[in-house]
């Protein structure tokens, strides 16, 4: 198990750096714990599941649940965040930025 810990910085960047550094190219993403300051989630729009939505959310979010991958060296991660007014976002994760928190990844090098 390899554990990846972000602060003051983006978690697909940070993640992808820290695994590069310890040699690790391919794994699973066990679970993401922590929270972020801002973040960049995709849904698929309900007529067209090849088509992106793309929305930036300026507010804190708690990780709450997390899948994903390390495949060739790139991070694909799934994320729920909960968000002011006790309700969830989830998405496919593009940028998620950490600064008042911590997240950690937990990694299982494949």
């Amino acid at each position: 198990m390899f554990v990846a810990e972000v602060k003051d910085a983006e978690i697909i960047e940070e993640v992808t750096r820290q695994a590069a550094e310890a040699g690790i190219t391919d794994a699973a993403v066990v679970t993401v714990i922590g929270a972020v300051d801002s973040f960049t989630v995709s849904t698929m729009p309900a007529d067209d599941p090849s088509a992106d939505i793309v929305t930036d959310y300026k507010l804190p979010g708690e990780i709450t649940g997390a899948v994903g991958e390390l495949r060739d060296g790139k991070v694909h991660l799934h994320l729920t965040l909960a968000v002011e007014g006790d309700r969830a976002v989830a998405g496919h994760l593009h940028k998620a930025q950490v600064g008042a928190w911590f997240a950690r990844v937990y990694l299982l090098p494949a």
